[in-house]
């Protein structure tokens, strides 16, 4: 594949979320759509406080306009762009109940784990009609194992899980956007060698998107993407490590969004055995705000540190 391809399409959709914010922003504003800030958080978050959200709509419409205009509409097309704006749908909603109804925690679980059931059963009929490969590779070394009919549950269980744990990691200015922007990246290498198109395609107009994004959620953040563009980035980023088949991998190369995760799991589980809390707060990056870190300081290095994750995933996945 052309890597002009590519450039282009990072460039397209970098552009049209820059045309998107000042449009975007303004209106959310306007529409009162400010986000909630947790009293129980770090206490320079509460200055944010009304800061528009949902500004995920940016991100998801210019991957949007971008793919469309770059990609060949095949079916590799239709399982990202679903991944992508089903799960962002969900998000979208989920914000909506949030901000209109004044409900703190959005849709209900049983509403959100419908909503992402249906997108991530489709995804799997359609991976089933394309004969999409069953078996998964243990990066590094030759080992495979054909999961047959429980691959299926298994991209289920990758599309819940990435959604969550990108969305973790959405708390604090910049940090998805840039930690995004690098694991994409990372897939859009590992996809043209692979020469899976939709995929590069794909990855690429999601690194333009957030990057465009970034532009206005830099520290001080004047848009936040909610759960819209959380839920997006991170079902099409699972989408991307299915189709390249990379799904291990993607722990890797997601690496940040895994720890995110995995500081939950283990605040809670450790509050409900121990009684006591592991992390002055979780997800991670809140800890380090309450260390004494700066906003910024926690934002760079876990940039680097998603670099890091992300040229190990790209020597394994070699």
């Amino acid at each position: 594949m052309d890597v002009k391809v590519i450039l282009l399409s990072i460039g397209a959709s970098f552009m049209l979320a820059i045309l998107f914010g000042p449009l975007f922003i303004p209106l959310l504003r306007r529409l009162k759509f400010g986000q909630q800030i947790r009293t129980d958080g770090p206490q320079s978050h509460l200055k944010k406080s009304g800061t528009p959200t949902m500004g995920g709509v940016i991100i998801m419409l210019a991957v949007l306009l971008a793919f469309l205009k770059f990609s060949d509409k095949t079916s590799e097309f239709w399982v990202l762009l679903i991944a992508s704006l089903g799960f962002g749908l969900v998000g979208f909603l989920d914000d909506y109940v949030k901000i209109v109804f004044k409900r703190s925690l959005g849709l209900t679980a049983m509403q959100k784990l419908i909503g992402q059931l249906l997108f991530s059963v489709i995804i799997c009929i359609l991976l089933h009609q394309m004969h999409h490969s069953t078996v998964v590779s243990i990066p590094g070394t030759s080992f495979e194992l054909d999961f047959g009919w429980f691959y299926y549950v298994f991209v289920v269980i990758m599309l819940f899980g990435t959604t969550n744990a990108v969305n973790f990691t959405d708390g604090v200015d910049g940090l998805l956007a840039g930690t995004g922007a690098v694991a994409f990246a990372a897939f859009a290498i590992l996809a043209l060698h692979a020469s899976e198109h939709e995929s590069a395609i794909f990855s690429a107009t999601m690194i333009g998107a957030m990057l465009g994004f970034l532009v206005f959620n830099a520290h001080p953040a004047k848009v936040f993407m909610g759960d819209t563009g959380s839920l997006g980035i991170g079902g099409g980023m699972a989408a991307v490590a299915i189709l390249t088949k990379t799904e291990i991998l993607l722990v890797i190369i997601g690496g940040v969004f895994v720890l995110e995760m995995l500081s939950v799991i283990l605040q809670v589980g450790s509050f409900k055995l121990r009684g006591k809390r592991i992390f002055k707060m979780s997800p991670i990056h809140h800890h380090f705000e309450l260390s004494g870190w700066s906003e910024w300081k926690v934002v760079t290095s876990f940039w680097i540190v998603g670099i890091v994750f992300a040229a190990i995933g790209l020597l394994l996945g070699r």
